[in-house]
């Protein structure tokens, strides 16, 4: 009990602060006296998203932490301040945003049904270049609010040049680093919705999909693809370009568990890792002891037949040792020229993600037999 006790003032000194003292929601707040669409210089990422968070119209929240009944499906327009330098958020500390220096997030917007919601990525598709039309499907981790996710995803796209379409699967997160075990039951509830996601994008004129999870996020589409396995629905691996986990907040041996019952089918499945990930430490504490795979020896899980690629050497990240999958400008612009497609017309293969990041000699990539 002592331990756990520990453990738990450990988890809120390392990340908890951050609940305590995270600026305010941005959902819908312009600047009216410099509204960002007036801000040239800005750059704006228009994000899709599928959540189950409760809908609210509390100012700047668009979505709470409560669990929803149904699917949600909306979008909203992130406006990226000219001053962004890559790996950071610029997230004001008071309302309104000022869309010169700071991040704002304007024009929500709620489709009726998943028909709109399709058209409405296949409109936004039809404005790429037709060897720009993919996805990026985006699940976010443990203690994000909805302007977190919202935050998180947009600056990721913007600094990995993503040219395609971003979409968000926001589940149910308290946002609270104190509802750990709340944010766990949320993203397994979240799993039918994950799929149901999954299959809209699939409905899309799409040429494929980019799926991206991070630490609790992973556990939730592991689950999802392990369900979509096993009961042969329409979504699995086909037509999904590359699976990335960044900091799977998974127990090794659950994990192991899941291979298992998706084996064959991850050879397109990269795992980033690093061993001073210090969330995860506090998380392996608070289950027992048991090795979180973002954590786990690149070597040892790379037998596992997942490419890993680790990442304890990078340093730069802005965002902490949990999160340098976007707060590292090195590693986010290698993510981003992974996901880059070369001309539509041609035959010539983009570089895969494994080559893009074995030219960096601070990051190890095992790629399994």
């Amino acid at each position: 009990m002592i331990a756990t006790i520990r453990a738990l003032a450990a988890l809120l000194l390392c990340i908890g602060l951050l609940s305590c003292t995270r600026p305010p929601d941005l959902i819908g707040i312009d600047n009216a006296s410099a509204p960002a669409r007036a801000v040239t210089e800005a750059s704006r990422q228009k994000i899709f998203i599928a959540t189950t968070r409760e809908a609210t119209e509390a100012i700047g929240v668009f979505y709470s932490g409560e669990r929803a009944p149904d699917l949600g499906l909306s979008s909203v327009v992130v406006s990226i301040p000219p001053t962004h330098k890559p790996g950071m958020i610029e997230r004001p500390k008071r309302l309104p945003p000022d869309p010169r220096t700071e991040f704002a997030v304007i024009e929500p917007a709620v489709y009726g049904n998943s028909n709109a919601f399709v058209a409405g990525i296949n409109a936004e598709l039809a404005t790429r270049a037709p060897e720009d039309r993919d996805i990026l499907l985006f699940v976010h981790g443990y203690n994000n609010t909805f302007t977190d996710s919202v935050l998180r995803i947009a600056q990721f796209v913007e600094d990995t040049n993503f040219s395609g379409v971003p979409v968000l699967f926001s589940w149910a997160s308290a946002g609270k680093a104190s509802h750990y075990v709340y944010d766990l039951n949320s993203a397994l509830a979240a799993r039918p919705q994950l799929l149901n996601t999954a299959r809209m994008m699939r409905a899309t004129r799409a040429n494929g999909v980019d799926l991206f999870a991070h630490s609790m996020g992973s556990l939730l589409t592991v689950e999802a693809l392990v369900e979509a396995t096993v009961s042969n629905t329409p979504w699995s691996f086909t037509g999904v370009n590359n699976i990335m986990f960044a900091a799977p907040d998974i127990d090794l041996d659950l994990f192991k568990t899941q291979l298992r019952r998706i084996r064959g089918k991850t050879g397109n499945v990269f795992v980033f890792v690093s061993r001073d990930d210090r969330a995860l430490m506090v998380s392996r504490r608070i289950s027992g002891g048991v090795d979180r795979v973002g954590e786990t020896d690149a070597a040892e899980l790379s037998a596992l037949g997942v490419t890993v690629i680790d990442l304890s050497e990078i340093d730069d990240s802005a965002s902490g040792t949990h999160s340098k999958f976007a707060g590292s400008p090195e590693v986010v612009q290698l993510i981003g020229s992974s996901l880059e497609k070369d001309n539509f017309d041609t035959k010539v293969k983009p570089p895969t993600l494994v080559e893009v990041l074995n030219d960096v000699p601070v990051m190890q990539v095992l790629v399994p037999d």
